[in-house]
């Protein structure tokens, strides 16, 4: 009797909320409330609740309590969701290109043609990639501060290829893996595919508190910690040098597995050194060409260890046997000829004028970012929700991602993320200024 009174509670409130009659963003009744409105045992009406999160109707957020979804939006709205409507202004994807790119394919592509090497490019490829291309790829990475040999740089189908050969080859199922408690979604897609227990480092003002990483490792056995110390997305963070080597000195204190993930890392100008020059011994270091060049080029880098390298190979070879040789060609033919240095001063230039726009567009709210960052992070006034705001924009034709997808664990916070370089300036500009009415619509 008392499994049925539970389901039937879930069904009604399931069937008010899908009806309208609880409107989304209606608190609902404490879980104490509920259990003595129904005469229930309070781990009974903990079960209603929680059985109705995980349908999607309804969110519990710690010290605020629990309220009703917006299901008009599709769950989990942001970088899990690809597709956008003919018309709308996509601030939800990140695929910065600058005017001419396509006519530097159509030389490239010429100039393989006429190549004498074409023939070998058809041809599987050695699975980290050819001697000479890895090559190419560290005296790149050396004008960043990361000194590395030829053999340490294995080839990959872009960095989120990278993020998952490096999970692959060196973790397996049931590791723990510290992250901040905001980071990138693809890793969590490459953890939960792979098995991994996510701990969430609480954020700070000033960067992921290392402190509580301390604590962390010190309470569980943590086997890596994945880090975005240039340019952290979603936060913008360009981490300074005393935090990078505090977090190698606690990496090295309890043999922690270092992944820094550098894909938006050319954005900042005079970093300090990557967490791999410091830490080579216990870093793996992933970054690619999908933002500095185009998001269709699929061609991205691991930078590991020596001792590593076999059986990161392997796992290339397992998953995609080599990256593409024709796209990698061109890749590192633009390093050799400084197209891809060119772009990637364009872009920093690009994204500097862009996020000074949106500042201005957004003047009055809180944000969190960098000056040169193609993104910006949006917490909302208490009082409003991000669910309720990406469906209002959605309606005006502007796509944003609400932070769900970027929470590595713990609750979600009431913020979107903007993504600033997916339209051009006119339309960003009509973009942020329907973000600005819509928030201010919920706020006052």
């Amino acid at each position: 009797m008392a499994r049925a009174r539970y389901k039937q509670l879930v069904d009604a409130f399931a069937a008010d909320i899908r009806a309208g009659v609880l409107a989304p963003g209606t608190r609902l009744p404490t879980h104490r409330q509920l259990a003595a409105r129904e005469g229930l045992a309070l781990v009974t009406a903990s079960r209603v609740y929680a059985e109705l999160e995980a349908m999607g109707l309804v969110s519990g957020e710690t010290g605020r309590g629990t309220y009703v979804r917006e299901t008009a939006l599709p769950p989990g709205q942001g970088v899990d969701q690809q597709a956008t409507a003919a018309g709308t202004l996509d601030l939800n994807f990140n695929y910065p290109a600058l005017p001419g790119q396509a006519e530097l394919l159509r030389t490239a592509l010429r100039q393989l043609a006429a190549t004498g090497d074409l023939e070998a490019l058809l041809r599987y490829q050695p699975h980290a990639g050819r001697g000479h291309e890895r090559a190419t790829v560290a005296r790149h990475l050396a004008c960043r501060g990361l000194v590395v040999e030829g053999e340490q740089v294995l080839m990959v189908s872009g960095a989120q290829h990278g993020l998952a050969t490096t999970v692959m080859a060196l973790l397996k199922p049931g590791d723990v893996v510290a992250v901040d408690a905001l980071t990138y979604p693809g890793f969590k897609v490459v953890a939960d595919a792979h098995g991994l227990e996510l701990l969430a480092i609480p954020l700070s003002e000033q960067g992921p508190d290392l402190d509580a990483l301390q604590r962390l490792c010190q309470r569980r056995r943590v086997r890596a910690v994945y880090a975005m110390p240039t340019l952290h997305n979603p936060m913008g963070w360009v981490l300074d040098l005393a935090w990078r080597q505090r977090l190698v000195a606690i990496a090295r204190a309890h043999s922690l597995l270092i992944i820094e993930d550098a894909a938006y890392a050319f954005l900042a100008q005079d970093p300090p050194v990557p967490l791999a020059a410091l830490a080579p011994e216990s870093t793996v270091y992933i970054s690619g060409f999908s933002k500095s060049v185009a998001t269709g080029l699929r061609v991205g880098y691991v930078v590991a260890p020596l001792t590593w390298v076999e059986r990161i190979e392997r796992t290339i070879r397992a998953t995609t046997w080599n990256t593409p040789g024709v796209m990698t060609a061109m890749a590192c033919a633009w390093i050799e000829d400084g197209t891809v240095q060119r772009l990637e001063q364009e872009k920093r230039e690009d994204a500097t004028a862009r996020q000074a726009l949106a500042r201005e567009a957004l003047t009055g709210l809180a944000w969190v970012g960098h000056a040169s960052s193609y993104f910006l992070w949006l917490p909302l006034p208490e009082e409003v929700r991000a669910d309720q705001v990406a469906l209002a924009l959605l309606q005006e034709n502007v796509s944003v991602s609400t932070a769900e997808p970027f929470v590595g664990a713990g609750p979600v916070p009431h913020a979107i993320r903007l993504a600033l370089g997916s339209v051009g300036l006119a339309d960003l500009s009509v973009a942020l200024a329907k973000v600005r009415q819509v928030i201010g619509r919920y706020a006052f």
